[in-house]
C-alpha cells in the first residue's frame, strides 16, 4: 500500500524499499523495532525545479542539506506472535519516505502513529495525513508547532547561523487546550554515545576514518544498530559536511550491491551498515570492518580492546571491535576516554555522556578545519581589485604547498592539545571526497561574495553620466548586462542588500529614460 496514492515511485525504486523496509530473517525481531535506511533516486525522474525546500535548504547548516540524489527510508517494523495467521507471525512495516534527513523528527512521529495504524489500517494514515498537511513549511531556526493525532510536537530545525555545538532549547509550553505538547530537543542527532559505545576506545581512530572518506563496513546483528551506528560515524565530522555515499541498513537485493561489493577495483568511499550474514564473506576485502555486538544501555564500559586484524574475520560470530590495520595520524586522547569511563562509573545519563562526545568531535573537527577554512580565506582577492568596469576577479588557486607552509605558524597546534602527524593527515584528507566538496562549496561561497561585491561597486556609480559619454550600442549593452546582473542575483541568491538591488534597477530605468523613444519601447520590453 502507498499513501498518498498519487506519489510516483519508479519499480526499482519500490523494489529497493520493500527490500529494505524488514529486518534481515536472522536478525530475529519480536516486537517493535525502528530504523532508517537510504536509497538513490531512479535516474531521469523530473526534479521538481524550484522547489521550496531548496529555497530553505539555503539557511540550513551543510550537513543537514538535501541530496537531491538520495530518499531516507524511516521503518517502523512490528513482528509478533499470532496463530491464526499461516506463518504464524504478525509482520508489518509502515515505512515514511522523505528527502529530509529528521533521524529524530521522524522516528518520534513513526512511534506515535505505528502502532495505531497497525490496529486501525488505511482510514487512519488518511486521517494522519491531513494533520500533515497542516504542518507549516520547515523553516529553519523558527519554532514549529506540528500537528499529530491530538498531540502537538515542538521543534526547532538548525540553521547555519546556529554556533556549531550548541541546541536552543524548545520550550515546553503548558497549553489551555486539550492537545498535549511534546518537545524534541533536536530533528536530526543520534544518541551518540550508546552507538559508539561497543568500540568506545576507537572512537578517534573512527574520527579519522570518516574524515577520510575511507570504506568502512558496520556490521551489526539487527538494522536498528546498524542504522544508528553508521548515522552516529556521518556525524562525527560535523560541522563538516560527509561527501560519500552512505547506507544505514544495506541489504544483498540493493540494486548497488554489485557495485559496491566487487571485488575487480578498491572498495569505493562509503560507510555501509549491515546485517546479513553472508556480508561477512563478500566485504573481508574490505579495509576497515566495525563488528557491533547488541547494543545494550552502557551500565559497563568494554575494557581496553585492541584493533583487530583482518584475517581474523572470517565468521559473524567474531568478536564485536575494530578490524583493520589502518595506523591512525593523530595520538590518542586518553583524556576523553577518562572522561567517559567516568561517567559509566558515576552512572551519568547517557544524553550527558553524548553531549559530552558530541562536543570533543566538534572541537576536533574545528581544529583540524580553521587551519584550512584560513588559508582558504587568503584566496579571496583584495576589494580594491574589484572594479565596476571589469568582470569579477578570480579566486587564486589553492596550492597543496602554500597550504601546508601556514601550518608550522597557524596550525591545529593552536587550537589542539593533540599530538600526532598532523601533516599527514592533511595531505590524506586533501585526496579525500570530503575536501573536494568542502572547498567546492567554499568556492561557490566567494565566488557569490565577489558577484556581490561587483554589483555594489557597480551601484555606487553614476550610470547615468557614463551613458552620456558613450554611444548608444554601448549604453544598450550596459543595460543588457545590469538586466542580467538582477537575473543572476536572484536565480543564485547572492549575498546582496535589497537597497543594493532596488538602486541598481533605480539605475536601469534611469539610463533607458535617458535614451530615444524607439530603444526606451524596445528595452522596457525585453525582460532580458
Amino acid at each position: 500500500v502507498i499513501y498518498p496514492p498519487h506519489s510516483k515511485l519508479t519499480d526499482k525504486e519500490k523494489t529497493n524499499i520493500c527490500y529494505l523496509s524488514f529486518p534481515d530473517s536472522n536478525s530475529g525481531c519480536l516486537g517493535d523495532t525502528q530504523f532508517c535506511f537510504r536509497f538513490r533516486r531512479s535516474p531521469g525522474r523530473k526534479v521538481s525545479l524550484c522547489c521550496f525546500l531548496d529555497q530553505l535548504d539555503r539557511d540550513l547548516p551543510v550537513y543537514l542539506k538535501k541530496d537531491s540524489a538520495y530518499y531516507y527510508g524511516y521503518v517502523y517494523f512490528r513482528q509478533v506472535r499470532d496463530k491464526s495467521l499461516k506463518r504464524g507471525y504478525f509482520q508489518k512495516s509502515l515505512v515514511l519516505i522523505s528527502k529530509l534527513p529528521y533521524v529524530h523528527l521522524f522516528r518520534t512521529m513513526l512511534k506515535q502513529i505505528a502502532p495505531e495504524y497497525f490496529e486501525k489500517s488505511e482510514a487512519f494514515l488518511e486521517a494522519v495525513c491531513r494533520d500533515i498537511d497542516r504542518w507549516p513549511p520547515p523553516v529553519p531556526g523558527k519554532v514549529l508547532q506540528l500537528p499529530l493525532m491530538g498531540l502537538i510536537m515542538k521543534l526547532r530545525i538548525p540553521t547555519y547561523r546556529d554556533k556549531p555545538g550548541t541546541t536552543p532549547i524548545v520550550q515546553n509550553m503548558h497549553q489551555a487546550d486539550a492537545q498535549i505538547s511534546m518537545a524534541l530537543p533536536t530533528v536530526h542527532e543520534v544518541d551518540l554515545f550508546r552507538c559508539f559505545c561497543p568500540v568506545f576506545f576507537h572512537i578517534q581512530m573512527l574520527w579519522e576514518l570518516v574524515l577520510l572518506g575511507e570504506p568502512l563496513v558496520v556490521m551489526a546483528p539487527s538494522p536498528a544498530e546498524s542504522s544508528e551506528t553508521v548515522l552516529a560515524l556521518v556525524s562525527c565530522i560535523s560541522p563538516l559536511k560527509y561527501c560519500s555515499d552512505f547506507r544505514p541498513y544495506f541489504t544483498i537485493h540493493d540494486s548497488e550491491f554489485k557495485e559496491y561489493t566487487t571485488r575487480t577495483q578498491a572498495p569505493p568511499s562509503v560507510i555501509l551498515g549491515v546485517t546479513n550474514p553472508f556480508f561477512a564473506k563478500t566485504l573481508q576485502h574490505w579495509p576497515h570492518i566495525i563488528r557491533i555486538g547488541d547494543i545494550k544501555f552502557p551500565g559497563e564500559v568494554p575494557k581496553q580492546v585492541k584493533v583487530k586484524k583482518l584475517k581474523n574475520l572470517k565468521t559473524l560470530d567474531s568478536k564485536p571491535g575494530v578490524y583493520t590495520s589502518y595506523k591512525p595520524y593523530l595520538n590518542k586522547d586518553e583524556e576523553i576516554v577518562k572522561q567517559l569511563q567516568k561517567g559509566v562509573q558515576q552512572k551519568r545519563p547517557t544524553e550527558a555522556q553524548s553531549v559530552i562526545l558530541r562536543r570533543y568531535f566538534l572541537e576536533l573537527t574545528e581544529s583540524f578545519i580553521i587551519p584550512l577554512e584560513r588559508y582558504v580565506a587568503s584566496l579571496m582577492p583584495l576589494q580594491k581589485c574589484i572594479s565596476p568596469w571589469k568582470s569579477p576577479p578570480q579566486l587564486r588557486q589553492f596550492s597543496q604547498d602554500d597550504f601546508m607552509k601556514t601550518l608550522e605558524k597557524a596550525g591545529p597546534q593552536l587550537t589542539s592539545g593533540l599530538k600526532g602527524d598532523w601533516i599527514g593527515l592533511y595531505r590524506h584528507f586533501l585526496k579525500s571526497p570530503n575536501f573536494d566538496g568542502w572547498f567546492r562549496s567554499r568556492q561557490k561561497e566567494m565566488t557569490q561574495k565577489l558577484e556581490a561585491l561587483h554589483l555594489e561597486a557597480l551601484c555606487n556609480e553614476n550610470l547615468v553620466f557614463w551613458s552620456q559619454k558613450h554611444t548608444e550600442v554601448e549604453t544598450v549593452d550596459l543595460v543588457l548586462k545590469l538586466k542580467n546582473k538582477l537575473l543572476q542575483a536572484d536565480r543564485e541568491h547572492l549575498p546582496v542588500k535589497t537597497d543594493t538591488l532596488k538602486k541598481l534597477q533605480t539605475h536601469i530605468n534611469d539610463i533607458i529614460l535617458a535614451l530615444p523613444d524607439d530603444l526606451q519601447d524596445i528595452l522596457l520590453k525585453t525582460g532580458t
